[in-house]
């Protein structure tokens, strides 16, 4: 117990003055999983709109491979990626192993399956609802896709929040193609696996503390924003129609 309090101490004191090593890390974290969630959702939330629209042969085949990806592994991820781009790789050539790249693209292909399936779920359920109505008007699928998204933009954006959630929680994929390279490719995670395994608790605990105050933003955030949806919709609810004007 007393080393748990002063390690708990100790970790407080790190986060409030600010240490120079804790926020690079911090930071670095950030950076990455920020941009690997860019990359993922610019091609997710496109692909996931698609998906809950359109209707071709073999979609049950695809939705099944989507909904399988979802449970891969991020160490699987993170060995593929090494793979790709080891120097006997097909991607070697890139020189991007243990580097900022290689851990934003093994992030951006761990978390695309989730925002592709969540968008698509979203998407579907509203075209089930209203497709029907945006058919009868003539939209083909890609503008309905377009059309429903927009209408569903808010969920959307709790895909979004929930995507860069599970990339900066995520681990294994980092470590296997960063290397956990102090100063380089060193960030919350792999540095709270390496710090506890050499006994340095303090430094781990305060990343460990500054992760799960991330993650509970995240959470605040997507609360925010259902609430706000549940507002609006209120008062779209409330507006009186024209009849009831004329």
């Amino acid at each position: 117990m007393t080393t748990l309090a002063e390690s708990t101490s100790t970790a407080l004191e790190l986060i409030a003055s600010l240490d120079a090593g804790l926020l690079s890390i911090v930071g670095r974290s950030l950076s990455v999983s920020a941009t690997a969630c860019a990359l993922s959702c610019a091609v997710g939330l496109v692909l996931g709109a698609w998906l809950g629209v359109a209707r071709f042969a073999g979609r049950d085949a695809v939705l099944t491979l989507l909904n399988t990806l979802l449970a891969v592994p991020s160490v699987v991820v993170g060995l593929v990626i090494y793979l790709l781009l080891s120097r006997s790789g097909p991607l070697g050539f890139l020189g991007w192993l243990f580097s900022f790249k290689a851990m934003v693209l093994a992030q951006a292909v761990l978390v695309l399956p989730v925002v592709t399936a969540l968008t698509r779920q979203v998407v579907e359920d509203a075209q089930n609802l209203h497709g029907e109505q945006l058919q009868s008007l003539g939209a083909r699928p890609l503008l309905r896709s377009l059309l429903l998204a927009w209408d569903e933009r808010y969920a959307l954006l709790t895909v979004v929040i929930a995507s860069f959630g599970r990339a900066i929680s995520e681990v294994g994929a980092v470590m296997v193609v960063g290397g956990n390279i102090d100063g380089f490719t060193r960030v919350m995670t792999t540095a709270i696996a390496l710090e506890t395994s050499k006994g340095d608790l303090p430094l781990a605990l305060g990343l460990g503390l500054i992760l799960l105050g991330v993650v509970l933003l995240l959470n605040v955030l997507i609360g925010l924003l259902k609430r706000w949806r549940e507002l609006q919709e209120g008062a779209s609810s409330n507006l009186p129609t024209l009849g009831a004007v004329v």
